[in-house]
């Protein structure tokens, strides 16, 4: 579905207060969810807006995304 929440807390909501914890303590996991939170926002406004982009690229970001949510949840759950 275009445009649907893949935050952290959506996508972890049993480990939403850990999340919070986390990036006040950790400068990697601080830094991941940021990359984390910018290429979702990304991809979200190009979903809604039905910007011109190619599926590979669109892909290829989705890819990270996903890259990131399981780098952020192996810290989350170490």
């Amino acid at each position: 579905m275009l445009g649907e929440p893949h935050d952290l807390p959506h996508e972890f909501p049993r480990l939403a207060n850990q999340i919070d914890q986390r990036t006040e303590v950790d400068p990697l996991f601080a830094e991941l969810s940021e990359q984390y939170h910018q290429i979702d926002d990304e991809i979200r406004r190009l979903e809604l807006a039905g910007s011109p982009i190619s599926d590979q690229h669109l892909q290829g970001m989705k890819l990270n995304r996903l890259r990131l949510k399981d780098q952020l949840y192996d810290l989350l759950t170490r």
